[in-house]
């Protein structure tokens, strides 16, 4: 959907240094319905993105991403270094300039429809939520759950977007055909800090709210409480109450990991916590002084205090799929025609369906 009526951006090099080289911008668009975002509106060459050593490093080959930066402007995210690839910096320009796919759908469409194509799984929202503000005026998930189910290639979803439930039918119709799975990202359950560090996000009980939405219609919706935030949501007081609530919405599994800071990431997660924290920064400094991720110590320190809290709401009933907490997919075998009148091709067996973090790290770059 295009916003005629808006205010346009000049795409001068000098403005946008990056983006006023591409051959593909269709135009820059500011609304006053997003206060300080500006969307460039480009036509994608290619909508599917094969991963580089899926094998070795992701235990999913392929993914799409129909914006790039995210307004959810979680100050954790760890997709943030990815948007200096057109020379916009990880911080706010993340948050407030994002990139849209016009065509996004019409692009895959074509791809799936060559002969090379196998039907290998495809992930959603492993970078930027596919599911944030704009999708509600662009409305790009459509046309992309129809392709993927027309084609017979099973997809995954990860969000923390609410707007999922406009598209609930569609889904529920696709997962007659296709495998598929949901997993809502559901991190933060004090809500005054939750808006700190994911002001641009739906509130926790909305995402809840979606979660039963999706057990309702008889599919599987994994929670993933990740990034758990060291000396902030790691008490058993947060954990019990987020544990629960995610049980009482309905959720099939929980899985959870601890915040992972890479470059990029560190510098503005940092920064936020000089500002909201301070006390916070030297033992933050502490814990990640060797790396990105928190070190061994503190992780099975979590997992000593997670787990009997899994068990008491009974969470611990339900096994993840694959090594890392991807999620369960919801159905393994096509009944029917897909929607649009496709039947499907092709399935890819369950142990090549995707997951949604690095094969054997028990800290999935989730966040």
């Amino acid at each position: 959907m295009r916003w005629n009526g808006q205010t346009l951006v000049a795409e001068a090099p000098t403005a946008l240094p990056g983006l006023a080289r591409l051959n593909n911008l269709v135009r820059s668009v500011q609304t006053p319905e997003f206060a300080g975002i500006t969307f460039h509106e480009v036509l994608a060459k290619s909508a599917l993105n094969h991963v580089p050593g899926a094998s070795t490093v992701m235990p999913f080959a392929w993914t799409i991403n129909p914006y790039r930066g995210c307004s959810h402007a979680c100050v954790y995210c760890f997709a943030r270094p990815t948007h200096s690839y057109l020379e916009f910096d990880e911080g706010k320009d993340f948050d407030q300039q994002i990139v849209v796919k016009v065509n996004v759908g019409e692009v895959l469409e074509r791809e799936l429809a060559k002969k090379s194509w196998k039907h290998p799984a495809v992930a959603l929202g492993t970078n930027t939520d596919p599911y944030q503000r704009a999708e509600g005026r662009y409305a790009l998930m459509p046309s992309i759950i129809r392709a993927l189910a027309g084609s017979g290639t099973p997809f995954s979803i990860l969000t923390k977007g609410s707007l999922l439930r406009r598209d609930l039918d569609l889904i529920s119709e696709a997962a007659e055909v296709v495998p598929v799975s949901i997993a809502m990202s559901i991190a933060i359950y004090d809500d005054e800090l939750q808006q700190s560090i994911e002001p641009g996000t739906p509130s926790t009980k909305a995402r809840l709210a979606t979660v039963s939405a999706v057990r309702e219609r008889g599919l599987e919706c994994q929670v993933f409480l990740m990034p758990v935030l060291p000396l902030l949501t790691d008490t058993v007081e947060h954990l019990d109450r987020a544990f629960g609530m995610a049980a009482a919405s309905g959720a099939s599994s929980v899985v959870y990991s601890a915040l992972h800071l890479k470059p990029g990431v560190r510098q503005w997660f940092f920064a936020w916590l000089e500002r909201e924290h301070p006390e916070l920064v030297s033992p933050y400094a502490r814990i990640y002084a060797k790396g990105a991720y928190a070190p061994k110590e503190y992780r099975e320190w979590l997992a000593a205090r997670a787990k009997p809290l899994m068990r008491k709401h009974g969470l611990n009933r339900a096994r993840p799929a694959g090594t890392t907490g991807g999620p369960s997919w919801s159905q393994a075998a096509p009944t029917r025609s897909a929607p649009g009148g496709f039947a499907p091709v092709g399935f890819a067996p369950a142990s090549v369906l995707p997951s949604f973090g690095p094969v054997g790290d028990s800290q999935p770059m989730l966040f």
